[in-house]
């Protein structure tokens, strides 16, 4: 920064260099009644005012390493103030004496006190015998008068203005408080708001901690010497381990930093006065701009629009009349309202920027020549003149074109009418359709002709109307006169056309009508005999290649002899043939003659001789291969009737085997000669005997299999089909296992039960003599017999009851074990729920409820368990906690109580 101060015209206090907090001390106050530095404040004060004398000596291309040393010549003390002060001191002396030295420092010491600086106990012999306090004092002299003194923040100065600012500064940091310029700055975050303060990018504030002054403070001399140019005058340590830094050198660095951001407001202040003085002339420009564009454009529409407003040319039609109308409504309602409001805007803003221009002491704006306010005025006042009339003009001339246009559209409606009518009828009376047109359509042509010709006669009047219309339009000078001449003369020419058109169109209908009668007697000729020898030969391709079935023999011999028959008739049917297409010959016969167009056929019949020709053609290619298709069928039915044979020779000898098979079986079930166990073996020998028996069967499998591929589906030498045996055998295989389980069945329950050979035979007898259907079934009034027969007597609930244990599944029907089971449970000794409930009872100590510990400790666990879970809760009178109801679980052990 350049610190350039002129010499000021009142005397100030001089400057006391002491470690106490004031730097003003009284005139009187002697510098030697001051206590030796503080060692600390020294150190700092070394290093601070030395980097700060540095700060501008390099600035001469120089600097100083020992401040008390490097000043004793007074040679760089010199050079130092002239580049703070931008002034020239007195020429130095160049000698090494200590003569020439006291000189150069009194030379700079005179310099300060000329600057009003008053410098009590300061001498040049100090300074030159390297006295570092007084050095040190006159260093900070100068920094006070060159660096401090003109700081001024709110009517403070020096000292006062400079801790006034740092604390408007830092104000926003909740976590900096600046009172003094020594313990305020101990941790670092009143440097780094400053810096923040001007220049956040260069510092995260965010992220700086109090409790960490060391990184704060290297933070802040890093970046402000990096990016401020301002030199570390401060050792991070030395401020930290102080207890009270030194007050000058906190001044002094901080001073720097007032230095560096005071010179960049006073450039931003001035670059905002010249912005706004800029901006006022820029806005200014833009308004004579916006009003000179606005102008040209206001006076350009009025010049482009009063040509169009005295133009009194009037349309030919009502149309463009009306339109004329319609634009200029348009003008009235969209057009010219936006221009009045240009028109007031544009004065408004030219009001407005001369007003501008008086305030901010500019001249006053004058328009370019012809859009001055009163030439747009004047321009204006030529618009609404031409305004004046042109509507009452218009609408005059819209009802006078009304009268015209009513006459002409009168024209028009008829014309139109007639041309419409007209519209395709030359074309129509043109038309030869008749050439190609059946006897039928002829006729109905002939009385379509006439009706037309009577219309035609009605429209004579309409043509005449139009002729005089137009020429009514002819003698009031109509303006489209000529389009309406030529128009009525192409009706006139063309009702004169159409008139001959009719005559040529009548007589050329009657002249076919005679042909096409001779020709229709001979095309119902032709359909009467065509259409049944037409059917003939459809129904004989329809035999010849219907696609037959047969199963026997006898069917294809009999198929055979009716081909043979057929073939006889067809010399017969080929003269008929000729006969036919005779006709049609003596047809074009007449056709070529009289040169008629026969575009159209026969309206009798579809049939036409190509066709007859060509079925008849398809007719005699089918005949051979008929014969054909009849040999083949006879060779297939010959090998399917040995196919046939094979089959039933084996399944009539297969199928009684199976059947006897199944008797025997039902007789052995129901013996009641030999023991249980000789049945059982019985019964197993006869097992073995069917299985090897089942090679029979898959050989007539083979055959089965051989039968389908031949698609045979019937066979008259058996009554037994492939499914009857399939069904057989695996009958007989299920009934063999079936009642060699039973019996098995039989034995376990014997066993079991302790019944007796005699009691099973008592059972079988029983069983046996009330299976009525012979089944090896009860139905449910068998059993009911049967119970009767043996002593029971009960009403319907205990039949009912006896029928659920014996068909629990409600199947209606009681087989062999079903009855042995009830009546073993009837006869024989064996565990009932009453008895099971009395055995609980025992466990439980006589109590009607059981607790899950007894069970446990009475019965095994896993079923001590199975009970427990089973259990249902006790609830009666003499219940306790975890009481299980053993009555209930032992009567559903057997379903219901015991019988």
């Amino acid at each position: 920064m350049d610190y350039h101060h002129q010499p000021q015209q009142e005397h100030h206090h001089f400057h006391h260099y002491d470690g106490e907090e004031n730097s003003y001390m009284p005139q009187e106050d002697d510098w030697d009644r001051d206590l030796l530095l503080d060692p600390a404040w020294e150190k700092q004060q070394r290093k601070t005012f030395t980097a700060w004398c540095n700060s501008h000596l390099r600035k001469a291309g120089t600097q100083i390493e020992n401040i008390e040393e490097d000043f004793r010549d007074g040679l760089k003390l010199m050079l130092l103030l002239e580049v703070i002060s931008g002034e020239r001191l007195a020429k130095p002396e160049r000698g090494k004496m200590r003569v020439h030295k006291i000189s150069n420092v009194n030379k700079a010491l005179g310099f300060i006190a000329s600057k009003g600086v008053k410098l009590v106990s300061i001498g040049a012999e100090e300074i030159v015998d390297g006295n570092a306090k007084m050095t040190l004092g006159m260093i900070w002299t100068i920094i006070l008068r060159f660096a401090i003194q003109d700081i001024s923040v709110e009517e403070t100065s020096a000292k006062e203005g400079l801790l006034l600012w740092c604390q408007r500064k830092t104000a926003p940091y909740k976590n900096v408080n600046i009172q003094n310029f020594h313990i305020s700055w101990k941790d670092g975050l009143g440097f780094c708001a400053l810096i923040h303060r001007h220049r956040p990018e260069l510092i995260d504030y965010g992220k700086l901690r109090k409790d960490d002054p060391m990184t704060n403070l290297n933070t802040a001399f890093d970046v402000a010497e990096k990016y401020l140019d301002i030199p570390k005058m401060l050792d991070a340590e030395d401020i930290v381990s102080t207890l009270r830094p030194d007050e000058k050198a906190i001044m002094t660095y901080v001073s720097c930093y007032y230095h560096a951001f005071s010179g960049k407001q006073k450039a931003e202040t001035a670059a905002n006065r010249i912005c706004k003085v800029l901006a006022v002339n820029q806005e200014n420009e833009q308004l004579m701009e916006d009003y000179e564009k606005l102008a040209s454009d206001l006076l350009e529409w009025i010049r482009r629009t009063i040509p169009w407003l005295e133009n009194r040319v009037p349309e030919n039609t009502m149309q463009a009349m009306q339109q004329k109308l319609e634009d200029f409504r348009d003008y009235r309602r969209l057009h010219k309202p936006p221009k009045v409001q240009e028109k007031c805007q544009l004065e408004i803003n030219f009001n407005t920027l001369q007003t501008k221009l008086r305030l901010s002491n500019r001249p006053a704006f004058m328009p370019s020549e012809g859009k001055m306010v009163s030439d747009i005025s004047n321009a204006w006042g030529a618009l609404e003149g031409g305004e004046k009339g042109y509507e009452e003009w218009l609408l005059n001339e819209i009802r006078r074109l009304e009268r015209l246009d009513h006459l002409a559209e009168k024209f028009r409606q008829k014309a139109t009418i007639h041309e419409a009518w007209t519209e395709g009828k030359e074309e129509m009376l043109q038309q030869k359709e008749y050439e190609t047109a059946s006897l039928s359509d002829i006729k109905a042509l002939l009385k379509k002709h006439e009706a037309f010709e009577s219309d035609l006669a009605a429209h004579q009047d309409r043509v005449e109307q139009i002729a005089a219309i137009a020429q009514e339009l002819n003698e009031l000078e109509y303006y489209d006169s000529p389009s309406v001449n030529a128009r009525c003369q192409r009706i006139c020419d063309e009702w004169d056309s159409l008139g001959v058109l009719t005559q040529k169109r009548s007589e050329a209908l009657k002249r076919t009508e005679k042909l096409l009668e001779t020709i229709d007697q001979l095309y119902l000729e032709f359909a009467k005999r065509a259409a049944p020898f037409n059917n003939w030969m459809e129904g004989a391709m329809e035999d010849l290649q219907d696609t037959f079935i047969v199963h026997t023999i006898e069917e294809i011999q009999g198929l055979s002899t009716a081909h043979e028959q057929f073939k006889a008739t067809l010399p017969e049917a080929d003269k008929e043939r000729q006969a036919i297409l005779g006709i049609h010959n003596e047809i074009a016969k007449i056709v070529q003659t009289y040169h008629v167009n026969m575009a159209g056929t026969n309206p009798y019949t579809t049939i036409n001789p190509q066709e007859i020709n060509t079925k008849w053609d398809k007719v005699r290619q089918l005949v051979p291969q008929r014969d054909q298709a009849l040999i083949e069928e006879h060779a297939r039915q010959q090998n399917n009737e040995r196919l046939r044979r094979q089959f039933a020779n084996q399944a009539n000898v297969i199928g009684p085997w199976i059947q006897n098979k199944m008797e025997e079986i039902g007789r052995i079930s129901i013996e009641l000669h030999g023991t249980l166990e000789d049945h059982l073996t019985h019964l197993r020998q006869y097992e073995k005997s069917i299985v090897n028996y089942k090679p029979k069967i898959d050989q007539l499998e083979g055959d089965h299999q051989l039968i389908q591929e031949a698609l045979i589906f019937d066979n008259k030498h058996t009554n037994y089909t492939m499914e009857h045996i399939r069904v057989g055998w695996e009958q007989l295989l299920t009934t063999i296992a079936r009642t060699i389980n039973e019996i098995e069945n039989q034995i376990l329950t014997r066993d079991a039960k302790g019944i007796s050979q005699e009691q099973m035979n008592e059972f079988r007898a029983s069983f046996n003599h009330f299976d009525r259907k012979k089944t090896g079934m009860m139905d449910a009034e068998d059993f009911r017999a049967c119970l009767i027969s043996m002593g029971y007597n009960m009403g319907e609930a205990e039949f009912a009851r006896i029928m659920s244990i014996v068909d629990p599944n409600r199947l209606g029907v009681v087989t062999f074990q079903a009855f042995i089971d009830f009546m073993s449970r009837e006869t024989a000794d064996t565990d009932t729920a009453d008895q099971v409930m009395a055995s609980f009872k025992v466990l439980a100590g006589d109590k009607n409820y059981i607790l899950a510990d007894e069970l446990r400790r009475e019965l095994p666990p896993d079923q001590a368990e199975y009970c427990i879970a089973r259990m249902t809760p006790y609830t009666g009178p003499d219940a306790m906690p975890g009481a299980l109801d053993y009555m209930s679980f032992s009567t559903a052990l057997y379903g219901e109580s015991d019988l």
